[in-house]
């Protein structure tokens, strides 16, 4: 009877290491298409009530120079990629810009950054992220509608690096922005 457990069980104590693998390659596999997250936690709301039409007026969204207030150790690259990313998840919502509207400006300043190699990254393990304090201000009186902390993080190695940090963030700021937009008519 020993024998024959032993001979159930070895299949599977050896295919089990490949499992953690499997797991990994998958978990991997679904980070390569759904790429770094985004999220945001507003800190003043735009509007008190339903909140999916307070931007309505606007028609064109404009990212005004991000600050580093984190000591400087936000890597430069990062807001050098910042407003590709914001412009591609603009189009993604299909927040495209028209001339009948006025303009929002998107404000910001970096108020943490860790990578996987700083002391953060070493503490809480495999996770890279960019936190920022950012506002939407109308272009026209310079009155700030609304504040948010908006962050850009990944916790899978396909997507660490400083540009996906940045696409993670500009998916922030486009989904506070769409949260509170009118849904776009299908053309």
């Amino acid at each position: 009877m020993r024998f024959h457990s032993v001979v159930l069980w070895a299949p599977l104590a050896a295919v089990l290491p490949l499992a953690g693998g499997c797991f990994t390659a998958a978990k991997e596999g679904i980070g390569v298409a759904t790429g770094p997250k985004g999220v945001y936690a507003q800190t003043q709301r735009l509007a008190p009530g339903d909140t999916s039409t307070v931007l309505a007026p606007y028609g064109r969204f404009e990212l005004e120079g991000f600050q580093d207030d984190f000591a400087g150790q936000a890597p430069p690259a990062l807001l050098e990629y910042l407003p590709l990313h914001f412009r591609r998840q603009l189009a993604q919502h299909k927040l495209l810009p028209n001339d009948e509207g006025k303009t929002l400006l998107v404000r910001g300043t970096v108020i943490y950054y860790q990578s996987v190699g700083t002391v953060g990254g070493v503490v809480l393990g495999d996770i890279e992220q960019v936190v920022t304090r950012v506002e939407l201000v109308d272009q026209g009186s310079q009155q700030v509608l609304g504040q948010a902390i908006c962050v850009g993080l990944s916790t899978d190695r396909v997507n660490m690096g400083v540009e996906k940090k940045a696409e993670g963030l500009a998916k922030a700021i486009v989904q506070w922005i769409a949260d509170n937009c009118p849904v776009p008519s299908k053309q």
